[in-house]
């Protein structure tokens, strides 16, 4: 910048000597003459050489009256209160320390106008991170809307999946939620699967019928330990989530709706024997949930391992990489914490 300066004062100067006049020869360089007189000075930085006043204002509250809003604001019989009722208050009690804009803007500086007190956001804790190495050691749960022919009127699905095989090990269509008929489905589930006497871990949201006194109980009955979500938070219960979006986008789910519950719970049935005996799931290398429920799977992976190595001998050539990895991981998480979180192993917790 300074070179193309110091050549366009110099191209200036020669036409000047040449006989032109100076402000025409700076609008040819598109310049500005103060900018040419500017530069000539030598000077980099000019001062604002604009007139303010740079007095303190005489109103200006000083640093005792701002911390003595603060002090009163958060005082106990004001820190749920907002300026517009402190102020008024105050002025009850024959105080007065500031106006009511003041105590807005004093209050927005420091990072208090909107929580304090009561007002303050609450802090919602993550829910524990547990670990699965085997079936039936952590389950979720939850329920879906399963629309009928009448137009406001839903026929309810519950639904119990096992995190580490994916396999619905419970479910039942009611016409109702309630948590009564959710610890049917859950006592329903925990005696199908022969778990007696073992550790196991059910994770659902916060909906009244998961955290119903009948539930609760039934599940501390069959020393089933609970796990929840946190509020309107949708992804720590992420299986049963992905489960119902499964069972709704799958073809030949009811486009007119389900005209009876008995036409709910047949649909509902043929899903469940497709979905664990027939569906490659994709999270287990494309396997059945029984064949992992059962253990079977290392066996079919094993095997499928062994067609691409062979494929692979008789045709080296078109494999630039290794084969295909068929390796399922042998741990499943729940909400897996940060580094520094510790995840419960649910065998190792017992």
């Amino acid at each position: 910048m300074f070179k193309q300066r110091q050549m366009a004062i110099s191209l200036i100067n020669e036409a000047c000597m040449a006989g032109a006049r100076k402000e025409k020869a700076c609008e040819l360089l598109c310049i500005n003459i103060r900018t040419l007189q500017r530069w000539n000075k030598g000077s980099e930085i000019i001062e604002d050489q604009r007139k303010y006043c740079k007095q303190t204002p005489v109103n200006k509250l000083c640093n005792e009256e701002r911390s003595k809003i603060v002090e009163t604001c958060n005082l106990p019989e004001y820190k749920s209160l907002p300026p517009s009722q402190i102020v008024p208050s105050l002025a009850d009690k024959g105080i007065y320390i500031a106006s009511e804009a003041s105590f807005y803007r004093i209050l927005k500086e420091e990072g208090q106008l909107k929580h304090r007190g009561k007002a303050k956001p609450r802090t919602v804790v993550r829910p524990e991170p547990y670990v699965a190495t085997g079936p039936n050691q952590v389950w979720t749960w939850d329920i879906t809307y399963l629309p009928t022919t009448v137009k406001g009127s839903f026929h309810y699905l519950y639904m119990v999946v096992d995190i580490f095989s994916r396999k619905v090990v419970g479910w039942e269509v009611y016409e109702k939620q309630t948590d009564d008929l959710a610890s049917v489905v859950a006592r329903k589930a925990y005696l199908s699967e022969g778990i007696a006497g073992k550790d196991l871990v059910l994770h659902s949201d916060n909906g009244s019928p998961m955290k119903g006194a009948t539930m609760l109980a039934t599940l501390q009955n069959l020393g089933v330990a609970t796990s929840f979500s946190r509020p309107s938070v949708s992804n720590d219960n992420p299986y049963s989530e992905a489960l119902f979006r499964t069972l709704k986008y799958k073809p030949g789910y009811p486009v007119k709706h389900f005209e009876s519950l008995e036409a709910s719970r047949d649909w509902v049935l043929k899903f469940v024997r497709w979905y664990n005996y027939e569906h490659k799931h994709s999270n287990l290398k494309f396997v059945s949930p029984d064949l992992r429920h059962c253990g079977k799977d290392r066996e079919i992976l094993e095997y499928r391992k062994k067609v691409y190595e062979e494929a692979r001998k008789r045709n080296p050539m078109r494999w630039a990489r290794k084969t295909r990895n068929w390796d399922v991981p042998r741990e499943v998480f729940l909400n897996p914490g940060r580094k520094k979180e510790k995840t419960t192993d649910i065998n190792k917790a017992a």
